[in-house]
C-alpha cells in the first residue's frame, strides 16, 4: 500500500475516534474543530480536508457507526442478542464509536444533525424488527416498537458503561449475551401474530 495513503487512512480514522469521543462527551454545539483536531494530533486543516466540515465530520461519525452495525442489525433472529452484546462490549481499547451511541439521544440544536441522528435510530431499529419478521407496510407497528426498546436498552448499557457503573462497566461480550437474549427474546422473538394474547 502507497505510504502516503496509509497516513492518509491512519488520520482520518484518528480524527474520527477523536470525534465520536468528543461528540460524545461535550455535544455536537458545544465540539469545536479545533478540540477534535487537537485529540487527534493533526492539523485543524485536516477536518475540512477530509470530512469537508464539522457536519461532515459527523455524519462521518454516523456513518461509521452504520457500518459497524450493518452486520449486527441484519443478522438472522437465532443471533440477535450476540451481535448487539458484540455492539455494546466491542473489542477492548477500541470505545470511541460505542460512546458515540448515546449522542443519539439528545438533540444537536442543528436540524440536519438531528435529520441524521434520527434517521440512523430509524435505520438500525428497521433492521432489528425486519431480522425478527416485521415487514414494512405489513400495518403492525408493534414489532418495530419492540424492536426501538431494544436499541434503546442497549443504548442505556452503553451510558452505564461510560459512567463506569459496575458491573455493567467491565461486563464482556460473554457476560451481555444472557441477559441480552433474555431481553431480545422477550421483546423480538415472541410470538408476535394476530393470535397473540387471545
Amino acid at each position: 500500500m502507497d505510504p502516503r495513503r496509509r497516513d492518509a487512512a491512519r488520520t482520518r480514522k484518528a480524527l474520527l475516534d477523536a470525534a465520536s469521543r468528543r461528540f460524545a462527551a461535550d455535544g455536537y454545539a458545544s465540539t469545536t474543530v479545533r478540540d477534535i483536531a487537537e485529540d487527534a494530533g493533526v492539523n485543524v486543516a485536516l477536518i475540512n480536508r477530509y470530512f469537508g466540515s464539522k457536519e461532515g465530520l459527523f455524519e462521518a461519525c454516523l456513518m461509521n457507526l452504520v457500518e459497524e452495525s450493518r452486520q449486527e442489525a441484519s443478522t438472522g433472529p437465532d443471533r440477535i442478542a450476540e451481535s448487539i452484546a458484540g455492539l455494546i462490549a466491542g473489542p477492548k481499547g477500541d470505545r470511541g464509536h460505542r460512546e458515540f451511541l448515546p449522542l443519539l439521544l439528545r438533540r444537536s440544536g442543528d436540524e440536519r444533525i438531528d435529520q441524521l441522528r434520527v434517521g440512523f435510530l430509524r435505520y438500525y431499529t428497521e433492521r432489528l424488527a425486519t431480522a425478527a419478521g416485521w415487514h414494512p407496510g405489513a400495518g403492525d407497528d408493534g414489532l418495530l416498537v419492540r424492536a426501538q426498546l431494544v436499541l434503546a436498552a442497549s443504548i442505556g448499557a452503553v451510558v452505564f458503561r461510560s459512567a463506569g457503573l459496575e458491573p455493567l462497566a467491565t461486563a464482556d461480550e460473554g457476560d451481555l449475551v444472557g441477559p441480552m437474549r433474555d431481553l431480545v427474546d422477550a421483546l423480538l422473538l415472541r410470538d408476535t401474530g394476530p393470535s397473540a394474547g387471545e
